[in-house]
Parts: structure tokens; C-alpha cells; sequence
């Protein structure tokens, strides 16, 4: 991935006031030629959010919660493997998420009435429905103040439904782009490229002030901005969630496109993302 000269390797003479931690740059290869990340040895506070992004990224660096999970999984154990990751910028999300569609969604999705279209009206049966349009409601707040809310909230009580969660900093300009930054390969069975992943969560940041709160060895947690307020919004964004991770669907009962947008989409202000 073409990146901008990385600030991990100067860490310690950047003048940023960090708990004791470790530098990674254990890949599936074996280690990287540079480090891929920082991150705390310790559990996260609910401050450190802000704090370290204010700090961060006047340096080139952004925050992220990482977890171990169920499973004790940090990052030297996730199969980083950046030498396999694009940019992010050279992907289209429309593009990309029509390709998972007509891989994976149509089959399960059947007439494509779950993106709010009939058959006919998209083209035919499990036809990819198309970007969802930009909520009509305006943002309440700054998308990341927003991050940082939640940030702090799962920080407070993390280890109940994390298996806890520490700070980390990325070298890169935009949310969206921290999972490809490192290489992660939480989506392989999905994805092998996880930039194509990215470039749809630089869409979700331009129209949903979308924000990557959390990564785990295969796990997403996405905060929202401005989320969907009507069943009709909601139910076009499922579709692109469905092909962006067809388990959150697929593995999760009632494995229903139209559930999922009422329960996990409309209103919600993070989103959770599962690869199997």
C-alpha cells in the first residue's frame, strides 16, 4: 500500500505522552520492514480517545481501539499482512460492493425486496440495488466527537463484552483507511485485499460520518454519525452491509436482510462487523 512516510519508527522522539507499549511489526510473512502499529499494554481509559488523537495526528498517527477478544488475540497474533494490500483510493465502493453482491447476497437475498426494491424495479431478481442515498437527518454532532463517545463508553466496559480493549496509533490520514494502514486480514475468508473493504468505509465516513472505532483479529466496530432514520434508509444500507460482511447476516439468527435493518442499522450509531 502507497502510504506517507511513517512517524513509528521516530515514536519516541515524537514528543507524545504514551503509556508503556510496543511497536508491531509481526506480519504472516514474518516482521514488516517497518512498525505497523503502536499499541498499549494496558486496558484503554475512556480519555485516552481524544487525548491521543488530538496528540496523533498533528504527527501522521490516528487512534484505534484494539481487542484480544474471547480468544486473547492481540495484533502480533492477527496475520497482518500489508505486502497483499492495495490503496484504498484506487477501488470504487459502488464497484466493489456490486462485485460481493453478485457473489455472495443474490442468492441469499433472492428478489433484492430487502434493499427496499422489488425485482423489476432493480433490474432483476438479486440485483445489486446501488449505493444507498446520504440520510436526509443532519448530523447531531462532529463525526469525531461521535468516535470518541463511543470510544470512552466501550473503554469503560470493555472487558465485559470485548475480552478488553487497549489504545492503539496507525500511521494514517483518514479512519477509513486504518485497516489497510496495517494490512489486517480480519475479512481474508471474505476479502483478501481489505483496501477494496476501505474504500467502502471512506463512502460510509462521507455519508454516514462513519468512524473505525475498534478492530479485533476479526471483528469491526464502526461508529455513526449520522445514521439511517427511516426504515426506507435503513433497508438500503443493509444491502450494502450484507455485501460488505454477509455474516452479520448469514450467522445471525433471524438471518433476515429486513430484521437487520430495523434492529442493527436504523438509528444505530455503531455498527458491528463479524468475518467467520
Amino acid at each position: 500500500m502507497a502510504t506517507l512516510p511513517n512517524p513509528l519508527p521516530s515514536l519516541a522522539s515524537s514528543g507524545l505522552e504514551l503509556p508503556p507499549g510496543s511497536l508491531v511489526d509481526a506480519t504472516l510473512d514474518g516482521p514488516w520492514h517497518e512498525p505497523l502499529l503502536w499499541y498499549a499494554d494496558g486496558p484503554a481509559a475512556p480519555r485516552d480517545w481524544t487525548a491521543l488523537r488530538t496528540a496523533g495526528r498533528r504527527v501522521g498517527l490516528l487512534p484505534v481501539l484494539v481487542t484480544g477478544g474471547h480468544r486473547d488475540q492481540w495484533p502480533e497474533e492477527w496475520d497482518l499482512c500489508p505486502d497483499g494490500t492495495s490503496y484504498p483510493g484506487d477501488h470504487d465502493a459502488d464497484e466493489v460492493l456490486a462485485g460481493y453482491w453478485t457473489d455472495d447476497a443474490a442468492d441469499a437475498v433472492g428478489d433484492g425486496t430487502a434493499a427496499g426494491e422489488s425485482g423489476e424495479q432493480s433490474g432483476g431478481p438479486g440485483s445489486w440495488p446501488g449505493l444507498a442515498p446520504v440520510p436526509a437527518r443532519e448530523a447531531a454532532e462532529d463525526a469525531d466527537t461521535a468516535a470518541a463517545g463511543l470510544a470512552g463508553v466501550i473503554a469503560a466496559d470493555a472487558d465485559e463484552w470485548l475480552g478488553g480493549a487497549r489504545i492503539a496509533l496507525v500511521p494514517a490520514r483518514r479512519s477509513a483507511d486504518i485497516p489497510a494502514a496495517i494490512g489486517w486480514s480480519g475479512p481474508v475468508n471474505h476479502e483478501n485485499d481489505v483496501a477494496r473493504l476501505c474504500a467502502v468505509l471512506r463512502s460510509w465516513e462521507d455519508r454516514y460520518d462513519a468512524r473505525v472505532v475498534v478492530l479485533g483479529f476479526d471483528t469491526m466496530i464502526v461508529s455513526v454519525g449520522r445514521p439511517p432514520a427511516t426504515i426506507e434508509e435503513a433497508r438500503a444500507l443493509a444491502a450494502e452491509h450484507y455485501a460488505f460482511c454477509p455474516d452479520n447476516i448469514d450467522q445471525s439468527p433471524p438471518h433476515d436482510l429486513d430484521v437487520y435493518a430495523e434492529k442493527a442499522v436504523l438509528n444505530q450509531e455503531a455498527w458491528s462487523f463479524w468475518w467467520d
